[in-house]
């Protein structure tokens, strides 16, 4: 009964991501496309809820963006455990990698796949909201958050966006890492929740959330360009791609898999 209920250990996730890093990039594109798309809608709901949240709060900054980094969980929530493709998640697949389990060109092919799918549907999402007009709830307090929010995104410099990227990544790998270590549904998603509440409330950068935030602040008539969009998500893409293929998958590569540490 013991053995049912406890967390799987650190070496047994390791080894978990691993083989899951394998069957992530030898999945058939069209598989993997379906999925990617389905991963990008997840994200934007949940950055569609975190807006919706903190609108209109007198609670003070911190309890606000609590509140809001509870709101968004539910995006890798329903990556996790609904099942779809995350380009940020699968920077683990560095694992399998590292294990020589992956080749470099399938490593690179399902990251391009998944991230190109993950835009398409980020933005298929954040139009269909447009269309729906639901964020016009609150006599226009919710659109004033959406032009805020994509405001200061577009607004942080090149050592800015690529650092909280970083950082953010580091615990999006986490949360997915954590989630391995449960046997329940329940388990999982209680995983996932602290470490992405906190990469919220701390202001760092998913690349994926912010193709649904700053778009849905365009289609509504900010001023924000392309040319910004893309200066923001650039650098922090990248840094989500140091973030979570170096500080969490090498490091554990190196910690449980590396052929001395076996």
């Amino acid at each position: 009964m013991i053995s049912s209920i406890d967390a799987y250990k650190p070496a047994e996730i390791a080894k978990q991501i691993n083989e899951v890093g394998v069957k992530k990039a030898h999945l058939p594109a069209l598989q993997t496309i379906t999925l990617g798309l389905l991963a990008g809608a997840f994200i934007a709901f949940g950055g569609m809820f975190f807006t919706v949240v903190i609108s209109g709060s007198e609670l003070g900054l911190g309890p606000t963006r609590l509140l809001g980094g509870l709101a968004f969980s539910l995006g890798l929530v329903l990556v996790v455990i609904a099942g779809a493709e995350l380009f940020t998640g699968n920077n683990l697949i560095v694992i399998a990698w590292a294990e020589k389990k992956v080749s470099t060109r399938a490593l690179f092919r399902n990251w391009s796949l998944v991230y190109f799918s993950n835009f398409i549907g980020s933005l298929a999402t954040a139009y269909m909201v447009y269309l729906a007009g639901n964020l016009m709830m609150g006599d226009g307090v919710v659109i004033k958050t959406v032009h805020a929010i994509a405001q200061s995104k577009v607004t942080l410099d090149w050592q800015q966006a690529f650092t909280r990227g970083l950082l953010c990544n580091v615990l999006v790998c986490l949360a997915v890492w954590l989630a391995f270590a449960a046997h329940t549904v329940a388990g999982k998603i209680w995983a996932i929740i602290f470490p992405i509440s906190a990469f919220v409330a701390l202001g760092f950068e998913h690349s994926v959330a912010n193709m649904y935030l700053i778009p849905i602040s365009m289609l509504y008539g900010s001023e924000i360009s392309f040319m910004q969009f893309l200066g923001n998500l650039l650098p922090v893409t990248l840094g989500n791609i140091v973030g979570g293929s170096v500080f969490v998958a090498l490091v554990y590569w190196i910690c449980y898999l590396k052929p001395e540490t076996k």
